[in-house]
C-alpha cells in the first residue's frame, strides 16, 4: 500500500510540475495572437493553421513542431527562429525575414517565398516541393537541380523548368541541368530550345569527360531529329510511337541522373 501511495504521489508531482509550463505556452500563444509580437517566446507545437500573421514579430521564437499550414506570414520577421519540424505547407512567406532560421525537417511545400530573405538558411534538409520563389541564396546548383528532378518526376514541368533555370544561373556549365531542361522544353513543344540545350549538354559532357552523359545527350538529340525528319518526310504520318519512345528514354535518363 505504501509503495502504491508513493507511486501515485510521484505521478501527481510530475503532473503538477508539467501544468505551469503548458499554461505558460498557452498564455504566450494568446498574447501573440492578440499582439503579433512574440520575440524569443515558446510557441512549439502550436496550432496556427490559416492564421493571419502578416507582419508578425517572431524573432528568435521557438516554433518547432508548430503547424502554420496556409498561414499568412507575409512580411513577418522570423529571423533566428527555430522552425525545425514545423509545417508551413501552403503558407504565404512573401517578403518574410528568415535570416539565420533553423529549418531542419521543416515543411515548406507549396510556400510562397517571393522576395523572402533566407540569408544564412540552407533548405537542403527541408521539404520544398511546389515552393515558389526560392531565392538563389537558399540553395546551390545541385539542390535546385535535384528539386527540378523531383518536380519533373511528379509531372510538375513548369516548376521543374524554374528549378533548372536557377541551377544554370548559378552554374552555367551544369551539363545535367541542360539535358534535363532540354527534356522539359521538348515536352512543351519547344523543339529548337530543346535541341540547343541538348547540344550544349553534349558539348559540356564531352568537355568534362563524362561518356555516359555525352551518350545520353546524343541519344536524345538523335531521337528529336528522327521525329522531325519523319514529320517532314510524311507530314500526315503518325510520330506518336517514336515520341513515346523518346519520352520513355527521357524519363529513364532523368531516373539515371536522379541517383547522382
Amino acid at each position: 500500500m505504501k509503495t502504491t501511495l508513493t507511486t501515485i504521489t510521484a505521478i501527481l508531482t510530475c503532473i503538477s510540475l508539467m501544468i505551469p509550463a503548458r499554461a505558460e505556452n498557452i498564455e504566450q500563444l494568446r498574447q501573440f495572437l492578440a499582439t503579433k509580437q512574440c520575440q524569443q517566446c515558446d510557441l512549439s507545437g502550436s496550432g496556427l493553421v490559416l492564421a493571419n500573421l502578416a507582419g508578425a514579430d517572431l524573432r528568435g521564437a521557438n516554433l518547432s513542431g508548430a503547424n502554420l499550414s496556409q498561414a499568412n506570414l507575409s512580411g513577418a520577421n522570423l529571423a533566428g527562429a527555430n522552425l525545425s519540424g514545423a509545417s508551413f505547407n501552403g503558407a504565404n512567406l512573401t517578403a518574410a525575414n528568415l535570416r539565420g532560421a533553423s529549418v531542419n525537417g521543416t515543411d515548406f511545400r507549396n510556400v510562397y517565398f517571393v522576395n523572402a530573405d533566407l540569408t544564412g538558411v540552407s533548405l537542403d534538409k527541408a521539404y520544398v516541393q511546389g515552393a515558389v520563389g526560392i531565392p538563389d541564396s537558399a540553395g546551390n546548383p545541385e539542390m535546385f537541380y535535384g528539386w527540378g528532378l523531383m518536380e519533373n518526376k511528379q509531372g510538375n514541368f513548369n516548376a521543374a523548368l524554374q528549378y533548372y533555370n536557377k541551377a544554370l544561373d548559378l552554374n552555367p556549365k551544369y551539363a545535367e541541368a541542360y539535358l534535363a531542361r532540354s527534356m522539359v522544353q521538348y515536352h512543351f513543344g519547344n523543339s529548337a530550345q530543346a535541341t540547343q540545350d541538348a547540344k550544349t549538354a553534349s558539348e559540356l559532357f564531352q568537355e568534362q569527360q563524362n561518356p555516359a552523359g555525352y551518350q545520353a545527350a546524343e541519344n536524345f538529340i538523335a531521337g528529336m531529329e528522327a521525329i522531325a525528319k519523319r514529320k517532314t518526310d510524311a507530314p500526315s504520318g503518325s510520330t506518336a510511337g517514336i515520341e513515346r519512345v523518346l519520352q520513355t528514354v527521357g524519363g529513364l535518363l532523368l531516373q539515371f541522373f536522379l541517383r547522382y
